[in-house]
Protein backbone atom coordinates (compact mmCIF):
# COMPACT_ATOMS: atom_id res chain seq x y z
CA UNK A 1 0.00 0.00 0.00
CA UNK A 2 1.46 3.58 -0.97
CA UNK A 3 1.16 6.86 0.87
CA UNK A 4 -1.27 7.56 -1.30
CA UNK A 5 -3.59 4.72 -1.40
CA UNK A 6 -3.57 5.48 2.49
CA UNK A 7 -4.67 9.02 2.79
CA UNK A 8 -6.73 8.54 -0.50
CA UNK A 9 -10.00 11.06 -0.29
CA UNK A 10 -13.53 9.65 -1.42
CA UNK A 11 -14.00 11.80 -4.79
CA UNK A 12 -17.15 12.90 -4.15
CA UNK A 13 -16.81 16.25 -3.15
CA UNK A 14 -19.51 16.51 -0.16
CA UNK A 15 -18.34 12.99 1.15
CA UNK A 16 -14.81 14.63 0.93
CA UNK A 17 -15.76 17.56 2.69
CA UNK A 18 -17.70 15.63 5.44
CA UNK A 19 -15.07 13.16 6.34
CA UNK A 20 -12.32 15.84 6.69
CA UNK A 21 -14.69 17.96 8.66
CA UNK A 22 -15.76 15.24 10.97
CA UNK A 23 -12.69 14.12 10.97
CA UNK A 24 -11.12 17.40 12.19
CA UNK A 25 -14.55 18.05 14.24
CA UNK A 26 -13.73 14.48 16.57
CA UNK A 27 -9.97 14.83 16.71
CA UNK A 28 -10.83 18.04 18.97
CA UNK A 29 -13.57 17.00 20.89
CA UNK A 30 -11.60 14.34 22.07
CA UNK A 31 -8.31 16.39 22.70
CA UNK A 32 -11.09 18.65 25.10
CA UNK A 33 -11.31 15.96 26.99
CA UNK A 34 -8.15 16.78 28.45
CA UNK A 35 -8.18 20.21 27.84
CA UNK A 36 -11.13 20.65 29.77
CA UNK A 37 -12.13 17.45 32.06
CA UNK A 38 -14.16 18.85 34.56
CA UNK A 39 -17.32 19.84 31.61
CA UNK A 40 -17.21 15.81 30.86
CA UNK A 41 -16.81 14.62 34.38
CA UNK A 42 -19.66 16.93 35.25
CA UNK A 43 -21.94 15.32 32.49
CA UNK A 44 -21.28 12.28 33.32
CA UNK A 45 -24.39 10.20 34.98
CA UNK A 46 -23.84 9.53 38.83
CA UNK A 47 -24.32 5.84 38.30
CA UNK A 48 -21.27 5.37 36.54
CA UNK A 49 -18.26 4.42 38.01
CA UNK A 50 -14.72 5.94 37.55
CA UNK A 51 -15.90 9.80 35.99
CA UNK A 52 -12.75 10.89 35.09
CA UNK A 53 -11.26 7.43 33.70
CA UNK A 54 -14.05 7.71 31.55
CA UNK A 55 -13.22 10.67 30.33
CA UNK A 56 -9.86 10.42 29.18
CA UNK A 57 -10.81 7.03 27.75
CA UNK A 58 -13.47 8.27 25.52
CA UNK A 59 -11.10 11.43 24.92
CA UNK A 60 -8.24 8.84 23.45
CA UNK A 61 -11.20 6.62 21.59
CA UNK A 62 -12.46 9.87 19.75
CA UNK A 63 -9.02 10.90 18.82
CA UNK A 64 -8.48 7.79 17.00
CA UNK A 65 -12.16 7.40 15.47
CA UNK A 66 -10.73 11.08 14.07
CA UNK A 67 -7.45 9.49 13.09
CA UNK A 68 -8.79 6.04 11.66
CA UNK A 69 -11.52 7.65 9.98
CA UNK A 70 -8.90 8.89 7.72
CA UNK A 71 -7.48 5.45 6.23
CA UNK A 72 -9.90 3.82 3.81
CA UNK A 73 -8.68 0.59 4.71
CA UNK A 74 -10.33 0.81 8.31
CA UNK A 75 -13.05 3.58 7.85
CA UNK A 76 -15.55 1.47 7.86
CA UNK A 77 -14.19 -0.08 11.06
CA UNK A 78 -13.55 3.42 12.39
CA UNK A 79 -17.02 4.07 11.34
CA UNK A 80 -18.21 1.14 13.08
CA UNK A 81 -16.43 2.20 16.59
CA UNK A 82 -17.40 5.97 16.66
CA UNK A 83 -21.13 5.00 15.71
CA UNK A 84 -20.60 2.46 18.88
CA UNK A 85 -18.88 5.44 20.99
CA UNK A 86 -21.59 7.26 20.58
CA UNK A 87 -24.20 4.94 21.32
CA UNK A 88 -22.23 4.95 24.96
CA UNK A 89 -22.17 8.65 25.45
CA UNK A 90 -25.43 9.00 24.57
CA UNK A 91 -26.61 8.75 28.06
CA UNK A 92 -24.78 11.47 29.49
CA UNK A 93 -26.99 13.66 26.89
CA UNK A 94 -30.00 12.22 28.71
CA UNK A 95 -28.57 12.91 31.64
CA UNK A 96 -28.21 16.76 30.80
CA UNK A 97 -31.32 16.76 29.20
CA UNK A 98 -33.44 15.03 32.34
CA UNK A 99 -31.74 17.59 34.77
CA UNK A 100 -31.15 20.78 33.60
CA UNK A 101 -31.08 22.34 36.81
CA UNK A 102 -27.65 20.82 36.95
CA UNK A 103 -26.25 22.51 34.33
CA UNK A 104 -27.73 26.05 34.23
CA UNK A 105 -25.28 27.81 32.41
CA UNK A 106 -26.39 25.73 29.49
CA UNK A 107 -30.03 26.49 27.83
CA UNK A 108 -32.72 23.82 28.46
CA UNK A 109 -33.37 23.48 24.98
CA UNK A 110 -30.03 22.95 23.51
CA UNK A 111 -29.37 20.18 26.06
CA UNK A 112 -32.43 18.43 24.54
CA UNK A 113 -31.38 19.35 21.26
CA UNK A 114 -28.43 17.40 21.55
CA UNK A 115 -30.26 14.50 21.85
CA UNK A 116 -31.64 14.30 18.11
CA UNK A 117 -28.00 15.84 16.88
CA UNK A 118 -26.50 12.60 18.20
CA UNK A 119 -28.39 10.60 15.91
CA UNK A 120 -27.41 13.50 12.54
CA UNK A 121 -23.64 11.81 14.35
CA UNK A 122 -24.36 9.01 14.01
CA UNK A 123 -26.09 9.16 9.96
CA UNK A 124 -23.29 11.25 9.26
CA UNK A 125 -20.22 8.86 10.43
CA UNK A 126 -22.59 5.73 8.62
CA UNK A 127 -22.63 8.49 5.61
CA UNK A 128 -19.32 8.44 5.65
CA UNK A 129 -17.63 5.44 5.99
CA UNK A 130 -19.91 3.12 4.45
CA UNK A 131 -20.25 2.07 0.54
CA UNK A 132 -16.77 3.89 0.48
CA UNK A 133 -15.15 1.64 -2.69
CA UNK A 134 -17.71 3.39 -5.00
CA UNK A 135 -16.34 6.53 -3.92
CA UNK A 136 -12.54 5.82 -5.36
CA UNK A 137 -11.36 5.74 -8.99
Amino acid sequence: MTKNQIFQLPEHLPKRIALIVFSLFFIMAGGNHFVNPDFYVAIMPPYLPFHLKIVYVSGILEILGGLTIMIPRYRSFAGLGIILLLLAIFPANIHMALHPELFTEINPIVLYARLPIQLLFILWVYWITHNTAQCYA
